[in-house]
């Protein structure tokens, strides 16, 4: 029998269903699966809800059969129609949970199968997994589970395969992992570091690659690894990259470029009414970037001797996930993976700096690291993370506007990253 393991916040987590501040499937497309498709209709047969199961389940013409054979329609407002009147799902509500779709059975959890073992972690999509993920110190450490906390196990996505790229997949990702949790260097510094290492593994390990054929590239992959486990190194690229000190405008405008690119595009009021108040808080949509960053330095250099440790946790909570919920072995290039995260980041600290509570709090003359403070900055943490993750991390925008800036994950993609680091 395979282990099963999750970070210690998801054994923590409990739908908050008519009590949370979002609703799962708002905004999104719920794919149905041939299976999910023919029990639903076995469910409803014969009853009130058939005729509307057959109108609002509609066939996917551009997937085909299988996993996203069709899906669900959405109202006007972008919610499911099957959502009621106090945002609960009435599938779930009249026939229980054999009644969903996969992605709706799943939800916030995400299962992946690794080398024999099962993987569960979370969804920063779910504003409760964001709280649990964000909020506690000891949230992501990895703890057994039952597989019944996978909710349908049986369909864990596999990560497997023969090649290079997926055999060394785990000690690529065990070292990151480390490297991330190396808080005695700046947050920043460490995704440099992150970025080193994928630039030095970058001309022999990637997707794809048949380096791994000749004799030698397995012992360089372990030389580059352990090179990246040695404090001395980590302590020479944190001091490096400290030296560095480019202007922020840029910054600045390729975090509000992103978020720019959204607000018309995604069906969510919530989402929409966060957007345009971060933009405001900078001076508006047509800002000029140095105008923006001057406002987020100041807003930042009376945050961080203040709160910046709990901030530090946030970021850090996040990439781990991130790494976690996320294969790396999805991108072309560990270096590509590494320079679209600092990009998220980037942003992510834009629009918490943006966020009216945040603004608020940089502007009292009385701030201090009260419990007070601390919950309205996690309050404000929670609703940026959520709504980027949901609306901005996984958008066509982004990993458009990161394909550009990174030059196609080439070798000049690390000395383009800075740029990204500089707000952090």
């Amino acid at each position: 029998m395979s282990s099963v393991s999750a970070p210690r916040y998801l054994t923590r987590f409990q739908c908050l269903a008519d009590a949370c501040e979002d609703t799962c499937c708002a905004g999104l497309v719920v794919p149905v699966s041939d299976a999910r498709w023919r029990i639903l209709r076995d469910v409803v047969a014969g009853g009130p809800d058939a005729a509307r199961v057959e109108a609002l389940v509609v066939p996917d013409p551009g997937s085909g059969s299988g996993a996203e054979a069709a899906y669900i329609t959405k109202r006007e407002d972008g919610n499911c129609s099957f959502l009621d009147e106090r945002k609960l799902c009435a599938l779930h509500r009249k026939y229980g949970e054999v009644a969903l779709p996969d992605a709706c059975a799943m939800f916030p959890r995400v299962a992946t199968r690794r080398a024999g073992r099962l993987e569960v972690t979370g969804s920063f999509g779910c504003p409760e997994v964001v709280r649990l993920c964000l909020l506690a110190e000891d949230a992501l450490e990895q703890v057994p589970v039952d597989a019944s906390l996978a909710a349908r196990p049986e369909i864990a996505r596999v990560l497997g395969g023969e090649d290079a790229w997926m055999v060394h997949s785990e000690r690529v990702r065990a070292v990151a992992l480390r490297i991330l949790e190396r808080r005695e260097h700046p947050f920043a510094s460490r995704l440099f570091m992150l970025g080193e290492l994928a630039r030095r593994l970058g001309p022999f390990y990637f997707r794809g690659t048949e380096v791994f054929r000749e004799e030698g590239a397995e012992a360089l992959l372990t030389q580059t690894l352990a090179t990246f486990e040695d404090a001395e190194t980590l302590a020479a690229l944190h001091a490096a990259v400290s030296q560095v000190s480019l202007p922020g405008g840029p910054w600045a405008g390729i975090c509000g470029m992103v978020l720019r690119s959204r607000v018309g595009a995604v069906g969510s009021e919530r989402f929409s009414g966060w957007a345009r108040a971060v933009l405001a808080s900078y001076g508006g949509p047509q800002a000029a970037p140095d105008d923006v960053w001057a406002r987020y330095a100041a807003r930042r250099a009376r945050l961080e001797p203040v709160l910046g440790e709990r901030v530090e946790q946030y970021f850090r909570h996040h990439a781990v996930n991130h790494w976690l919920r996320h294969p790396f072995t999805d991108a072309p290039s560990v270096l590509d993976y590494v320079f679209k995260l600092a990009l998220r980041a980037a942003v992510l600290r834009w629009v918490l700096l943006g966020h009216p509570t945040v603004v608020a709090l940089c502007e009292r003359d009385d701030l201090a690291a009260t419990e007070d403070a601390r919950a309205q900055l996690d309050a404000a943490a929670v609703e940026c993370f959520q709504l980027s993750a949901k609306h901005l991390e996984q958008s066509s925008e982004l990993h458009t506007l990161a394909q550009g800036l990174s030059g196609g994950a080439g070798p000049d993609s690390l000395p383009r990253m800075l740029v990204l680091l500089q707000g952090l």
